[in-house]
């Protein structure tokens, strides 16, 4: 018998129950939709982890204060004041393929502008941070090297704080804010950057120059942080690495001294997201894999019920001239055919719940074609693995005891 002919008459068999086959196939379909939209989530939340990534700068080395043991007593990242400016200086003079780089000193303060008022994150920083960030100015200017030398209380301020200050499309350069009671120019306004990679807003900040809030609002030399950026990608394993040592020199600790700073790269904050987000996807995924193997225990068993009901018809095939093989055929096909025609239908509601997804809730979700021939081959796999026992039972029926079925 003929593939095509094969075919013909799997399809004329399912038509017959039409009901039956639509719910044999929901196993497979729910299986199949859950994960593609699992996979085209879980591609999206990597591209948005990039994304983020890449907005809060390129090629970006941090190093920390922290990460120190005392009297058995271990604190980690800001828990030990031991960042001085002459470290910052020291990695200009000694560490090579270095681009741009900037302490940083941070604090929260609750920020006055005329009868507003808003609790912000104030960031001491230098010249070089939106070149690093590369973030650019909307309003205004950043502030000058000359700003940073004399301890200038001038103040640019995250598009969210000026909005909640001065209201919405307002330009407020040359308003006066008070921090903690000291008067600050507004000369600028950062452009809108969004969210950070750990989630928080980056747009809620204050940025001054850290030499003002050293000396103006938090009366200390030592700073909590210092933000790289390597010349490029290549070169940023090398920074840290060297940044590293020459801290553990400028700090005088010797061999089996713990480190009192914390050194750390994109890449590293970008995998443990990732890693987390690869963990709870293949979770989910997991769950989906469940629902297919339901659907194939569902084909498996319909196909049974089918080969009892229709034993007198396969009786009369067989006494006819059909072979073994052809009835075995049969019925295989007709378990592919569920199979697949659900798979089929499994891909595009994914399809759709992902587009879904992107429309209602704004998540950017990718369908890789790697996850469309996974689906739509395991759902061949699943319709040749279930099919085959009910197939086999159907071609070893003997044709005089099946003519006899009623």
């Amino acid at each position: 018998m003929s593939p095509v002919m094969t075919t013909r008459i799997a399809f004329k068999a399912l038509g017959r129950n039409k009901m039956r086959t639509a719910l044999t196939m929901l196993g497979m379909i729910i299986g199949v939709s859950a994960v593609i939209t699992l996979v085209a989530l879980g591609n999206g939340a990597q591209v948005r982890i990039e994304e983020q990534i890449r907005s809060g700068g390129t090629n970006l080395v941090t190093v920390m204060a922290g990460n120190f043991t005392m009297g058995g007593v271990r604190g980690g990242v800001g828990a030990a004041s031991s960042l001085k400016i002459e470290d910052l200086d020291a990695i200009k003079k000694e560490v090579s393929n270095i681009q741009y780089i900037a302490p940083g000193v941070n604090t929260r303060a609750q920020v006055i502008a005329g009868n507003q008022n808003w609790s912000t994150r104030l960031e001491g920083t230098d010249v070089d941070f939106p070149l690093m960030r590369e973030w650019s100015v909307k309003h205004g200017m950043f502030f000058s090297p000359q700003d940073v030398s004399s301890a200038a209380k001038v103040a640019v301020l995250g598009q969210t704080v000026s909005d909640q200050l001065f209201g919405p499309e307002v330009d407020p350069t040359g308003q006066m804010i008070r921090v903690r009671n000291q008067p600050f120019k507004v000369i600028g306004v950062m452009a809108s950057k969004g969210q950070a990679a750990m989630g928080n807003d980056q747009d809620d900040t204050i940025f001054a120059p850290y030499t003002t809030v050293q000396k103006r609002l938090q009366g200390q030399q030592n700073i909590q942080n210092i933000t790289i950026s390597a010349s490029s990608a290549d070169a940023v394993p090398a920074v840290a690495d060297a940044v590293a040592m020459l801290m553990r020199t400028q700090h005088k600790l010797i061999a089996g001294d713990p480190d009192d700073f914390t050194v750390r790269t994109q890449e590293e904050i970008a995998d443990i997201r990732t890693a987390f987000i690869e963990t709870f996807t293949n979770l989910l995924a997991g769950i989906a894999a469940v629902s297919l193997l339901v659907g194939g225990i569902g084909i498996m068993n319909i196909m049974l019920v089918s080969v009892t009901e229709r034993t007198r018809e396969i009786g009369i095939r067989m006494a006819i001239g059909a072979k073994g093989r052809d009835v075995l055929l049969q019925f295989l096909v007709e378990a592919i055919v569920v199979s697949m025609i659900g798979g089929g239908t499994g891909i595009a509601l994914g399809f759709g719940f992902a587009e879904l997804a992107t429309r209602i809730w704004d998540y950017p979700t990718q369908v890789s074609m790697d996850a469309i021939a996974m689906a739509f081959g395991f759902s061949a796999l699943i319709g040749i693995f279930f099919g085959f026992y009910p197939a086999r039972k159907a071609a070893a029926l003997d044709p005089i005891v099946a003519l006899r079925y009623e």
